[in-house]
């Protein structure tokens, strides 16, 4: 018997009765994967950074220091990030194994080390994630968070709450794009994105794919999670208001014809940015695993490219290091 979407609604473009799908129809090719993973093995791709790996860790790399003090984001590496807001903190896409796999013996491995010790973590008030991708929601860490904080509120688009309930997760909120939730002083968006899920071979789109805006008083704080660019993404801030602060993709980007799709790179992401207003923003998706073809290096080099073509200075859109934090 076919599985049917229990979610879903006639009225709705990114439903199906068989999943999700973007309402722009973007999606792979037949094919198109086995061409890509024979061209990367042909050319050797990934490459190394040009000086090296522990150069680069030396450059892009810090350890968090949560003696921060005030709002803020802290960039944890990839997808990763920490928040405080309102006097509560949040953990967005937390990644924090040695691998972005479901075996630890195979898949991407972590090129940069782990910039948060999750033992030195303050009272966490809630977990959000975006899909259900390895490098975006890791067994590892969650299983961790949960002991180590068993009432830690959870936040996922549709498909996703019975992953962490049959794991003993108490609280999880399940939410379609638009809708919202609550915390004390926080309003919290799941918004769209242009992307994809899997997680086993046998659960393709079942579940969502989001961003999430956070909103304080003062400060409202857009995390797109992995898309590739469409202008439907500007009907965000026209629905919700004007971005403050901008978690944006510019990694896992190379081959343009293959990861376009479901990918920013630099340049989208730059002009996403512009459009947007040109808010403070952190370059994310990037510096800890090997997931496409370009080299580590590659997305800081080429955003710093992509600004320099548009005559933009501004500071405000520049890469940062792991770890490194921002207030709001």
């Amino acid at each position: 018997m076919a599985w049917k979407n229990p979610w879903y609604d006639a009225a709705l473009s990114h439903h199906h009765p068989e999943g999700f799908r973007n309402p722009g129809g973007a999606a792979h090719k037949p094919g198109d994967l086995k061409r890509w993973r024979e061209e990367r093995k042909a050319q050797g791709y990934p490459h190394a950074p040009q000086a090296g790996y522990p150069a680069f860790i030396q450059q892009w790399w810090q350890a968090v220091d949560l003696e921060k003090t005030g709002d803020g984001v802290w960039w944890l590496g990839h997808a990763s990030m920490l928040l405080r807001m309102s006097g509560q903190y949040l953990l967005i896409d937390p990644v924090l194994s040695s691998r972005a796999s479901p075996v630890p013996f195979a898949g991407p491995k972590r090129k940069t080390p782990v910039a948060l010790d999750l033992a030195a973590l303050p009272q966490l008030d809630a977990i959000l994630i975006s899909h259900n991708h390895y490098d975006h929601l890791d067994s590892q860490t969650l299983r961790r968070l949960r002991r180590r904080f068993p009432d830690v509120k959870v936040f996922v688009p549709l498909g996703l709450k019975s992953w962490f309930t049959r794991r003993g997760f108490r609280e999880v909120t399940e939410l379609d794009w638009w809708q919202q939730a609550a915390l004390p002083g926080i309003t919290l968006h799941c918004v769209p994105a242009q992307h994809w899920s899997m997680r086993t071979p046998w659960d393709r789109n079942r579940s969502l794919w989001c961003g999430w805006v956070l909103e304080q008083p003062g400060t409202r704080f857009w995390f797109s999670g992995d898309s590739g660019f469409t202008p439907d993404l500007l009907d965000i801030p026209r629905r919700l208001g004007p971005v403050d602060v901008a978690a944006l993709p510019v990694g896992a980007y190379a081959p343009r014809w293959f990861m376009g799709t479901h990918h920013m790179d630099p340049q989208h992401a730059v002009f996403l940015w512009q459009q947007l207003g040109r808010p403070r923003a952190i370059p994310i998706h990037w510096g800890v695993f090997e997931l496409a073809d370009e080299s580590l290096d590659m997305p800081p080099q080429e955003l710093a490219e992509a600004l320099s073509a548009q005559g933009e200075e501004a500071d405000t859109f520049i890469p940062r290091r792991i770890g490194e934090f921002l207030p709001f």
